[in-house]
């Protein structure tokens, strides 16, 4: 697997420090101040995440993947079908999160609830940049946290009920635990290796691309440290069947769900076929500039990207095996992989992120130095100082609009065939006439081919059913219809008058009131 290669085959030796200690030099002799400065950004993150956590609306995927904790909750098994789900592992750590919050059926869930998870997860990765400080620097790490924390882009998609925060995290942590694993030749990371492996593939397939995109870079930006040295010398066994084992295990108790569903395990022998069918699009076909166009979209957007450029230059320019270079590698194969295959949504960019954040905070620590060397201490500090707190502006500016004025809207780049405002007040709508009809326990008929995210809205009513258009439907008290199915059923709605409702952007949909009474 992919574990033991990162550890036979690569090493990813410390990032190399200038002679002169700087203030992150320093402050890495000291980990008792370096942990609180970064609980206290994690913090900063966790507060930008938390508030109005509820008022989006569900996104479709959202709300399915709120449909799955819902059985969960009601004691069903998690089913895995690659076709048409992601892995077990956001709803492994929503469910218990959604218990300690009261929750015990669907109908009991809310957004906020569920996208708590998300939220813990996007906090998680604030907090590994302290763990990275070894590898990458103190003040690099610490300025990518804080772009992590209220950046745009990071703070949207955690505050989203899907894979992708997870899946970043645990991406992450693979990186940090293979790092320490091989240079200190440690079993216990070589076992949290393999763990964050396989919770990468119980998030979502993509973690082949990763994984493929990890094992290339490690190999590739330790030609340098390998030469001249034996390669039997670096491989140990130990920690290669820790790693090994670990990942067998976890895949085995979360794709059984813990022993109750075996047939899930068995379908993981379809998840490679299913990636390279979905990859040619399948509907979510975009151009080979669409991640890049979404990165530097926004007043910061530009400026961020432009700092990871230039830290790009500088790993490449000192053509050494720091983790600089391992990181870069691995950027420029994930962003090839993801621009060069048709299917794109724009939450993958989170997976792009990670290296981008570092990479700008090594260049803003490389441009003080140089600053610093050239005009001394005053003259940096006066001449950083204004450009630093213009770009921290612009990145308020672009996640206060994108993130709490914007978050639906067409012309947010970030949200993404999403669920409209209007359908929110659906539910009540439907509430309220039952209650002037004087029905105690309405019946809803729905229509459609895509139902989704109807499901999540209808979850307070008992009596719900979903028919595809074509198919024989038994009478109902309301019905909702797409706007292709309402033809297809006209005499069934005679004696009703339809209320138009935007799901998403260019769909509508019409709910059903009994007319005249």
């Amino acid at each position: 697997m992919i574990t033991s290669r990162l550890k036979s085959g690569a090493s990813l030796p410390e990032f190399t420090r200038s002679a002169t200690p700087s203030i992150g030099s320093l402050a890495l002799r000291l980990p008792w101040t370096r942990w609180p400065a970064f609980i206290i950004v994690a913090l900063i993150g966790l507060a930008v995440r938390l508030p109005h956590l509820g008022a989006r609306p569900m996104h479709t995927d959202e709300a399915i993947n709120g449909y799955i904790v819902g059985q969960l909750l009601q004691g069903e098994a998690f089913t895995y079908d690659p076709q048409d789900r992601h892995g077990p592992a956001l709803a492994a750590l929503a469910l218990p999160l959604a218990r300690m919050q009261g929750a015990k059926s669907f109908s009991d869930l809310t957004e906020s609830e569920l996208r708590t998870t998300s939220v813990a997860a996007g906090t998680i990765t604030i907090l590994l940049f302290g763990a990275a400080a070894e590898m990458f620097g103190v003040v690099p790490c610490l300025l990518a946290a804080l772009l992590f924390a209220v950046a745009p882009l990071p703070v949207y998609y955690d505050r989203y009920f899907i894979h992708e925060s997870l899946f970043c995290a645990a991406t992450f942590a693979l990186i940090l635990s293979s790092w320490r694993s091989f240079n200190r030749r440690s079993v216990g990371y070589a076992a949290l290796a393999g763990a964050c492996v396989a919770l990468m593939v119980a998030c979502k397939e993509t973690a082949i691309l990763h994984l493929f995109a990890l094992t290339v870079a490690a190999l590739v930006s330790n030609v340098w440290d390998l030469r001249g040295k034996s390669f039997t010398k670096s491989f140990r066994l130990g920690p290669l069947l820790a790693g090994v084992s670990t990942f067998l295990a976890l895949i085995v108790i979360l794709f059984t769900w813990f022993g109750r569903n075996w047939k899930s395990f068995f379908a993981l022998e379809r998840v490679a076929p299913n990636v390279f069918a979905r990859s040619t699009g399948q509907g979510h076909e975009h151009p080979f500039w669409y991640f890049g166009k979404l990165l530097v979209s926004g007043w910061s957007g530009g400026v961020l990207v432009g700092l990871a450029c230039f830290g790009l230059f500088i790993a490449f320019r000192k053509r050494d095996a720091s983790a600089y270079q391992f990181l870069a590698y691995y950027g420029l194969i994930v962003a090839a992989i993801y621009s060069l295959i048709p299917y794109k949504t724009p939450w993958l960019a989170l997976n792009l992120w990670l290296p981008l954040a570092l990479l700008a905070a090594m260049s803003v620590e490389s441009i003080w130095s140089m600053a610093e060397t050239r005009f001394g201490h005053r003259a940096a500090v006066l001449s950083f100082g204004i450009p630093a707190m213009l770009l921290g502006l612009l990145i308020v500016h672009d996640t206060r609009q994108r993130v709490f004025l914007a978050p639906v809207e067409e012309s947010n780049p970030y949200a993404y065939a999403h669920t409209s405002d209007d359908i929110l007040s659906l539910p009540s709508e439907i509430a309220d006439a039952a209650r002037r009809e004087g029905i105690n326990t309405p019946r809803i008929a729905v229509i459609a081919s895509d139902p989704w995210p109807l499901p999540w809205y209808l979850r307070q009513f008992q009596q719900v059913g979903f028919w595809q258009p074509g198919q024989q439907v038994p009478a109902a008290d309301f019905y909702i219809t797409s706007t292709e199915a309402a033809d297809q059923y006209a005499g069934t709605l005679r004696g009703f008058r339809p209320d138009f409702f935007g799901s998403r952007p260019g769909v509508l949909i019409l709910l059903w009131l009994p007319e005249g009474k």
